[in-house]
């Protein structure tokens, strides 16, 4: 599949000027930390000379602290930067591969929670998904061989850069490492057919993200950001997360008073009205079918379903 626009709105790491965002390749049976700089991308590891694991894993970089993440900026701003690369945007892998937990949000836009017939929440209505349902931004997606109610959700995902507990919301930006694109595909029927949404929530390879991580500094709010998707061209959603009923601060500050936020823990913001499952008739995504989803000045993921069967025989 031909990837989107990977480098469209190219953030930069504010100091020193270095334009880089980072993302996680595919390198054999393991993952590279790579960065996409002004001027092409680079082995992170190569160029700032890291040892494993941080080298390999964005979430050990990320948990490094701010003095190692320094090294990497002034590394790939570097005029003569080594590990400099030829790379297929194809082989990107979701930013983070290995978080310590994936933290979602349920009818966080008070249009999609009335398209379902909800109440707004007073809380943030919050469940989990598994590593194991991560995906590529450019990976296909399988159809489960169980179920034909696959259904799109576009959403702005918060990547944690630094441990925190009981954060105050005035403090909890502090924490965010960045910003990247989420579609938290759902399994409708089995999300449905208890009162807990796991099931159908966490099927293998159903959540993609990225393309790459935006550096908070480069996000001057979150909370103003155009978000939509759309299957083979076709609109789905299109909003803005300033409609988000809780912010991000707000969702950082309530899921801290439960659980220690570390970096690389994912928090995906939930999702705009306009999802397949509530239309007259149900628009379910089908095999062969391209779904995209995009946030402006952040990038977008380009997924093409197939069945479960071929999914499963190419891994």
């Amino acid at each position: 599949m031909t990837p989107g626009p990977v480098g469209r709105g190219i953030q930069k790491l504010r100091k020193g000027g270095i334009e880089m965002r980072l993302g996680s390749l595919r390198n054999g049976g393991g993952t590279r930390v790579v960065a996409q700089a002004a001027d092409g991308w680079v082995d992170v590891g190569r160029a700032a000379s890291l040892a494993e694991p941080l080298a390999t894993s964005l979430r050990a970089l990320l948990a490094a602290g701010p003095d190692v993440i320094e090294r990497v900026r002034e590394a790939v701003g570097a005029s003569d930067v080594a590990g400099r690369l030829e790379l297929d945007a194809t082989r990107l892998g979701p930013p983070i591969a290995d978080p310590g937990k994936v933290l979602c949000i349920g009818f966080n836009y008070g249009e999609h929670a009335a398209e379902f017939g909800m109440e707004r929440p007073t809380f943030p209505e919050i469940f989990l998904r598994f590593p194991s349902t991560l995906a590529g931004p450019y990976d296909d997606v399988p159809l489960p061989a169980a179920s034909d109610h696959l259904d799109l959700e576009s959403e702005l995902a918060v990547v944690i850069g630094r441990r925190g507990r009981n954060v105050p919301r005035s403090e909890a930006l502090e924490h965010v490492a960045g910003y990247m694109v989420f579609n938290d595909f759902s399994v409708r029927d089995f999300q449905f057919r208890g009162s807990q949404w796991t099931a159908g929530k966490n099927f293998d390879g159903t959540a993609p993200c990225g393309p790459l991580l935006v550096t908070a500094d480069e996000v001057a709010d979150p909370g103003s950001l155009a978000i939509g998707s759309d299957i083979d061209g076709v609109s789905m959603q299109s909003s803005n997360t300033r409609h988000m009923i809780f912010d991000v601060a707000t969702l950082i500050a309530e899921a801290s008073t439960f659980a220690t936020l570390l970096p690389g823990d994912i928090i995906a913001t939930g999702t705009p009205p306009g999802v397949g499952y509530k239309r007259n008739p149900p628009r379910f995504v089908a095999t062969g079918e391209v779904v995209r989803c995009w946030i402006d000045g952040i990038g977008e993921l380009r997924n093409r379903v197939v069945p479960e069967a071929e999914w499963i025989a190419r891994r």
